[in-house]
């Protein structure tokens, strides 16, 4: 017998035995038929699967729920392994991403292929995305009235793809996800708890671009995130 069906026949047993009692009218324990109907719907939903990414992807659908639909050429929804153990979240598509539709292909893309590579994975074997799935003008922050109307959809791509890990790149991803207004260079250099997920903040590579010298900084995550993912394995 699996644990899914052990789980569901314990539960049946607990219902059957407090069913009995009560029809013999014993009052020990609470027997109402509330209660026996609450227990009942213990195991309902309790191994349901997660959605898949290409359902989401079908809801969002041609997004017009923020006003950076009115500037942009593609939904960046993201890209590499449904069933990735490690994701990697940044802030938004630039010009590049949004005229391939793909993230983190520009400058910035190279750089984090490189940076996936060094911690000898390959884009194919982590999933990778943004707060935001339409370019913000001119490449600005995005805004929180845009972050708001998509976190949902990156809520549910994390909980579709249930990853150990995760990496969020820069301030926006980072403080989106954690729920905090602290600065990255106080969030990066250990790990934060995500809804049961390990998430480790760092630098946006395009961050790093302009600021060379925090190179060494990212490298130290990368460790911690190279050591806690052959950890996990």
């Amino acid at each position: 017998m699996d644990d899914k069906q052990e789980i569901l026949d314990i539960i049946a047993e607990i219902n059957f035995s407090l069913h009995d009692l009560a029809l013999h009218g014993w009052r020990g324990f609470d027997c109402s038929q509330q209660s026996l109907n609450k227990i009942a719907g213990w195991g309902q939903g309790l191994f349901v699967l997660p959605e898949k990414l290409e359902d989401i992807r079908s809801d969002i659908g041609d997004c017009q729920r923020c006003k950076l639909a009115a500037g942009r050429k593609s939904i960046v929804f993201g890209a590499g392994d449904a069933g990735a153990r490690l994701v990697f979240v940044g802030e938004g598509p630039g010009f590049d991403e949004d005229q391939q539709g793909e993230p983190f292909v520009g400058a910035a893309g190279k750089l984090l292929t490189r940076i996936i590579e060094a911690i000898k994975l390959t884009r194919a074997q982590v999933y990778i995305c943004n707060i935001v799935k339409c370019r913000p003008p001119g490449n600005r922050n995005p805004e929180p009235d845009e972050i708001e109307a998509c976190s949902a959809f990156l809520e549910r791509q994390i909980a579709a793809i249930q990853p150990d890990l995760i990496c969020a790149l820069g301030k926006f991803a980072a403080q989106t996800l954690l729920n905090t207004n602290q600065p990255i260079s106080r969030l990066r250099g250990r790990f934060h708890d995500y809804r049961g997920i390990k998430l480790l903040p760092t630098y946006h590579p395009a961050y790093l671009l302009r600021n060379p010298d925090r190179k060494r900084d990212v490298w130290e995550d990368m460790k911690m995130l190279m050591k806690e993912y052959r950890y996990e394995e």
